[in-house]
């Protein structure tokens, strides 16, 4: 079992905003934050899975958890977010903006609203997030940072998951671009991109049905695994802490070697049969439901 990587009480008086903080590696990320001590402030549109979350997490760390539901397309609602969260914990220190959406499709298949979707949320929906906490951080001559979780595609581009590549190469360029800018203000802007790290609700999605099996990323990362949740949130935990002060502007892979085996993380679907995507088509639907 692998453990934390940082002392006791890390983070402890920060308080971090997480992005579709109540479920999978967002969840994972949140929990470790909040057993170093930090207040963590949980976000996404479903608050039913996020009070539940927030509840665990609580029991689990004995730190306080916030859920605030928040569609990060709607920027009223992200400005609500930032209030809530300043509301109860006087301060925010980190946001990560970890919300995400994708599913995989030959892009001919796509229409311009199913485009748009993962575009809004990803790309869009960063942005609002990072320019309603980042101005008020300015305003407030407040040194801080942002965390954004990116992935390997993001920087190779990858077939099948193009909309997702787009909105994700758009984050880290996004990324890079204020750390320079706002850097004279002190606030950090990194980026981390995960390989595969399964997740039950995203790989439902992702990859539906028997797809799993077909497609199994241990054959393609040189250290024949997938990640444990644990080993990205310590990475996590990091580069938002006072430890990583001078890192700014970075992308940091963790995929123990994926992509350097083979560029672009979906190009394998090349193999599946035209007819088949009608099933998967199907079942994506049905999951979504």
């Amino acid at each position: 079992m692998i453990g934390g990587a940082l002392r006791d009480n890390a983070l402890a008086g920060k308080t971090i905003v997480v992005t579709g903080g109540g479920t999978g590696l967002g969840k994972a990320m949140s929990t470790y934050l909040s057993l170093l001590g930090a207040n963590i402030v949980i976000a996404s549109r479903k608050i039913d899975v996020l009070e539940a979350a927030a509840v665990e997490i609580e029991n689990h760390t004995g730190n306080p958890v916030l859920a605030i539901a928040c569609d990060i397309r709607n920027m009223e609602e992200v400005e609500s977010l930032y209030e809530a969260a300043i509301s109860r914990f006087g301060k925010i220190d980190v946001l990560i903006n970890n919300a995400a959406g994708n599913f995989i499709s030959p892009t001919e298949r796509l229409s311009a609203h199913a485009f748009s979707t993962i575009i809004d949320i990803v790309l869009k929906g960063t942005a609002n997030c990072t320019l309603a906490f980042g101005k008020r951080w300015i305003e407030n001559k407040q040194v801080a940072n942002v965390l954004n979780i990116v992935t390997t595609y993001a920087f190779t581009g990858s077939g099948y998951v193009v909309p997702s590549a787009v909105a994700k190469g758009g984050v880290l360029t996004m990324t890079r671009s204020l750390a320079v800018e706002w850097g004279k203000y002190g606030i950090r802007h990194n980026a981390i991109a995960p390989g595969p790290f399964p997740t039950k609700g995203a790989w439902d999605r992702l990859l539906p049905g028997d797809l799993q099996e077909k497609f199994d990323f241990k054959n393609r990362v040189p250290l024949k695994r997938v990640g444990d949740h644990q080993e990205l949130a310590n990475l996590v935990a990091f580069l938002v802490s006072d430890y990583a002060g001078y890192i700014n502007g970075e992308v940091i892979t963790i995929d123990g070697g994926e992509w350097l085996q083979g560029a672009g993380q979906m190009n394998g679907l090349e193999a599946i049969e035209p007819e088949r995507w009608d099933v998967i088509e199907q079942m994506i639907r049905n999951n979504n439901k």
